[in-house]
């Protein structure tokens, strides 16, 4: 199993424990870069969901926090940092919307989570499980292929 089979599937544990979708990519990636795991995990948790309101999927923001990580802007003045992580953030959102067609939740999922009967029907569904752990995957391997 190669390094980046290894982090799709350690992501897919973490969600499968009970964290979100970007608990599941920030966690995974967090500690390499210098951040600890469970702050990471505070720092993602209102982000699962799409925000909790079916906006952008989770498992998109827990990679852009990747993103910004590892390259964002931190210096006041430096326009070529803050310019540089935009890009790369435009090409993450290009190459999921490329798999995906979306990075909206309640598209990727065709149910909001926002809305408690739309939310039931993914929990009869179990579409968090049929779906989420895809999506988690496409965005490690992204980020694999980025970083």
């Amino acid at each position: 199993m190669n390094d980046n089979q290894i982090k799709k599937e350690a992501a897919k544990d973490i969600f499968s424990r009970g964290f979100n979708c970007s608990q599941a990519v920030f966690g995974v990636f967090c500690e390499e870069l210098g951040l600890e795991r469970e702050i990471a995990y505070k720092i993602a948790t209102s982000f699962g969901g799409g925000l909790r309101q079916g906006e952008v999927c989770g498992a998109v923001t827990g990679a852009l926090m990747v993103i910004g990580l590892k390259y964002g802007h931190h210096i006041e003045g430096d326009k070529d940092t803050k310019h540089r992580e935009y890009q790369l953030t435009q090409d993450f959102i290009d190459r999921f919307k490329e798999k995906r067609q979306t990075i909206i939740c309640k598209e990727l999922l065709g149910y909001s989570v926002a809305d408690p009967k739309e939310y039931q029907t993914i929990k009869d569904k179990k579409l968090f499980k049929a779906i989420c752990p895809q999506l988690i995957e496409d965005a490690v391997e992204i980020l694999e292929e980025m970083l």
